[in-house]
């Protein structure tokens, strides 16, 4: 299975870029009634998924980005991980299928699954509507416990402006 950024860039060429533009003239926007306070440890990959950390650093959240959730479509399935299961920064921990492609669903760090977000089973649009959102009855896919390695793994990935230029520049090409 393609990975999120492959699907985005095969999917409708001509929607990525304009959202990528239309995301890219807008400053941050908070949620109105969000029940998640802004985290200044969220962390996002170049796949278009994101890790909230709590503030030990001990545990997480992981999902897609709301980028990568508006340029997927309607999402109709997700595939969610094995409660769990070790898994390093990159390896496929499930997808999401929409109705113009699928997706894995890499790790952002290495980690262990604790959870997984069951109300995906049966509501996978969910994700189209609150993306980033680590609430009960929020997008997550799943929370889990860092590693050692996953804390180091966190230096290569992007915070919330980094994640905001680079896709502004991918709705560039």
């Amino acid at each position: 299975m393609a990975s999120i950024t492959r699907c985005l860039r095969v999917a409708r060429p001509a929607v990525f870029t304009a959202v990528a533009r239309a995301s890219a003239s807008r400053s941050v926007a908070a949620r109105a009634f969000s029940v998640s306070a802004a985290n200044a440890l969220r962390k996002y990959t170049k796949e278009h998924e994101w890790i909230d950390l709590s503030a030990d650093k001990k545990t997480g959240v992981v999902g897609i980005s709301e980028y990568a959730a508006k340029q997927l479509g309607d999402i109709v399935y997700v595939e969610l991980p094995e409660e769990g299961k070790e898994v390093s920064a990159g390896d496929a921990i499930g997808a999401v299928e929409s109705v113009k492609s699928a997706a894995d669903i890499n790790s952002p760090i290495s980690c262990k699954i604790t959870q997984v977000n069951l109300v995906l089973e049966e509501k996978p649009g969910t994700i189209n509507q609150v993306a980033e959102d680590d609430s009960h009855g929020g997008g997550w896919i799943a929370k889990v416990q860092v590693t050692e390695q996953g804390l180091k793994d966190l230096e290569g990935l992007m915070d919330p402006d980094a994640y905001a230029a680079f896709t502004a520049e991918a709705g560039e090409h």
